[in-house]
């Protein structure tokens, strides 16, 4: 991906793990970024992190140094958010998971960003439909779920809410295509296709660590060499965090049924705070710059 051209302006709305990595990813791909925050600390924050990333890549050898000041250059942060959406072809929100949040700040979206912008939210599970339906043309709003790392995963999830529009839809995947992503289309439903599959087998394996199935090591070994999965799922459960995982598993106990039930303990480690790999301390401890202690 380069920076050659500008192809637009991308509105990424919530600073944390995912905003950042989607605003570097929007970036590297010829997008002008608007990245808001109400926290300047977090735009600090994502911005350093993002630099962080772009120099692996260079050091790497998958970027050239003027790609990467390039990429920097392209992002823009702000704590308005009628400013930072006002000239966006694209508007994606990543705040965290909670339908009210997500409501309150697309009515303001919906009050400044051009009639014209592709209405984004990155949730993994919460309904598209009702977070669509605080805005007045609910037919341009759709579920962009990325995944972290977002500059290294390739899927990117589709979701039609009961209103999108097939047009909506089609530019989404568009916009799919011009960040180097593969996408899938599902239908609005609690836990669409990938949550739904992947807290079921990180809630299983939580499951069989408190009932001394074996160490959290061997369970993640299973996955990883028996199935041929890239990271085990209770590693995977750090990496996303396991308060966000347990929002998910609630709210598909309440949606969809007892299968989804949290584990208790997940629900002590989270009162705990320990969160995973933004905490330090989750089924493996992390150590400040996020790789696994020993």
């Amino acid at each position: 991906m380069t920076n050659a051209t500008n192809k637009g302006r991308v509105a990424v709305l919530g600073a944390g793990t995912m905003g950042a990595g989607i605003a570097q990813v929007a970036a590297m791909s010829g997008y002008s970024v608007s990245l808001f925050d109400v926290s300047t600390a977090q735009l600090d924050k994502a911005r350093a992190g993002a630099a962080q990333s772009l120099d692996r890549m260079v050091a790497k050898g998958k970027l050239d140094a003027a790609a990467k000041e390039s990429a920097l250059t392209a992002i823009e942060t702000f704590t308005d958010v009628a400013k930072a959406v006002a000239a966006a072809s694209v508007v994606v929100e990543a705040v965290p998971e909670r339908m009210e949040l997500k409501r309150e700040l697309f009515t303001a979206v919906d009050r400044a960003a051009p009639e014209s912008a592709l209405l984004g939210t990155n949730t993994s599970s919460l309904s598209i439909t009702e977070i669509a339906s605080v805005v007045r043309d609910p037919s341009r709003v759709v579920g962009l779920h990325f995944f972290n790392p977002v500059p290294v995963m390739e899927l990117l999830e589709v979701v039609k809410g009961v209103r999108t529009s097939e047009q909506s839809v089609d530019a989404a995947l568009t916009f799919s295509k011009a960040l180097g992503k593969t996408a899938i289309v599902v239908r609005d439903f609690p836990g669409f296709a990938t949550s739904r599959l992947g807290v079921a087998i990180g809630a299983e394996a939580i499951r069989m660590l408190e009932q001394g199935v074996a160490s959290a090591e061997d369970i993640d070994r299973a996955m990883e060499l028996g199935y041929r999965h890239p990271m085990g799922p209770l590693k995977l459960t750090d990496l996303v965090g396991l308060d966000v995982r347990l929002a998910i598993l609630e709210h598909l106990h309440r949606e969809v049924g007892e299968q989804f039930r949290p584990p208790a303990l997940l629900r002590q480690m989270v009162r705990a705070g320990k969160l995973g790999k933004k905490s330090g301390e989750g089924f493996y401890k992390w150590d400040a710059e996020g790789a696994r202690k020993a």
